[in-house]
């Protein structure tokens, strides 16, 4: 019951203030609305809860970092640790086996803002993983392999998950499943914009430590107030889809010399030719958040001035490319 809990409450109005600091903060925020008519309402007006904001589970621009993915994790102790990644911001939703010292290189690449893991487990969670995140215990049956096999067929809209590349992923299939689970949980039903998830290939990348990460200052300043971390330093992306993509290739390293080879053969065409990097310097700079806004259309929560700059942007999306094939550079 709410006498049992502490609670502190704010109006609506003061929204936009208190919800980010709450949620940064590591805190979960309630929002309750009116359910009836207060005209019709006998006595009290009925309330309830129709959305709850966690520091992984967030859609409002106020809480969230333009060019930074807000994941939320899940990871299940089985045979082998699974772990899950959502950004329901965006929709992109990742999946991985291996032991505990992989998932924590895992970790530390994807920084989730809140990790969710089985209730049972709390002592190997700490003691493994320590206490850097945000985190929140679900009941073990939250994990079943399973009940979460049919809950992301239901969720994609398949017979199975082969397509996708996890079917016998039984340990990942349990964490992305009790992912879904705590977005029911916590009220966040329209999500038809999650359509697939990916397998996170341990053999593609270089995973890189969380000791690695801080002693190379890749994301943030180990020195004075106001200094940036390597990715700041480097970022020229004129979008934040291009800002959170830079991220993770740094986070995650390719292995794959054909694909580094690829990469670099565009690098260097942009580099040589100025006329045509500088044509898509202003197509890319007119694209909004496209990924965040989708979400937002999904969710039912899209602004009318969004809908206009997703207007722009698809319009600016055709120009790119047409100015792409209109190249000699295949």
């Amino acid at each position: 019951s709410a006498s049992s809990v502490e609670l502190a409450g704010f109006p609506h109005h003061a929204i936009d203030t208190y919800l980010p600091k709450l949620v940064r903060a590591g805190e979960r925020v309630a929002i309750c609305e009116q359910l009836e008519d207060p005209k019709l309402a006998k006595g009290l007006v009925k309330r309830g809860v129709i959305e709850l904001v966690t520091p992984g589970v967030v859609l409002g621009d106020n809480v969230m970092t333009a060019k930074e993915n807000t994941f939320l994790a899940a990871v299940y102790f089985g045979k082998r640790t699974a772990v899950a990644f959502l950004d329901i911001s965006t929709g992109e939703f990742y999946v991985a086996e291996g032991d505990d010292r992989y998932i924590d290189k895992l970790l530390a690449a994807f920084a989730p803002k809140e990790v969710l893991y089985q209730r049972s487990m709390a002592d190997r969670f700490q003691d493994t993983f320590g206490s850097r995140f945000y985190t929140y215990r679900l009941d073990d049956w939250i994990f079943s392999s399973e009940l979460n096999y049919d809950k992301l067929c239901k969720q994609f809209s398949t017979p199975s998950l082969k397509g996708f590349g996890v079917e016998g992923m039984t340990e990942g299939i349990a964490a992305a499943g009790a992912i879904l689970y705590y977005l029911e949980f916590t009220e966040h039903r329209e999500i038809s914009h999650i359509t697939s998830i990916s397998r996170i290939d341990q053999n593609e990348f270089v995973w890189i430590d969380k000791f690695t990460i801080r002693n190379l200052e890749l994301f943030s300043s180990n020195g004075a107030q106001g200094k940036s971390g390597f990715a700041d330093v480097i970022d020229r992306t004129l979008t934040s889809m291009g800002g959170r993509l830079l991220k993770r290739w740094i986070a995650m390293p390719l292995v794959d010399v054909e694909r580094i080879s690829r990469r670099q053969d565009v690098v260097e065409i942009l580099a040589k030719d100025a006329d045509l990097a500088e044509a898509l310097r202003e197509q890319i700079s007119a694209i909004g958040d496209l990924e965040r806004m989708s979400s937002r259309i999904a969710a039912g929560r899209i602004l009318p001035r969004e809908l206009v700059q997703l207007k722009n942007s698809l319009t600016a999306v055709e120009n790119l490319k047409a100015l792409l094939e209109s190249t000699d550079h295949e």
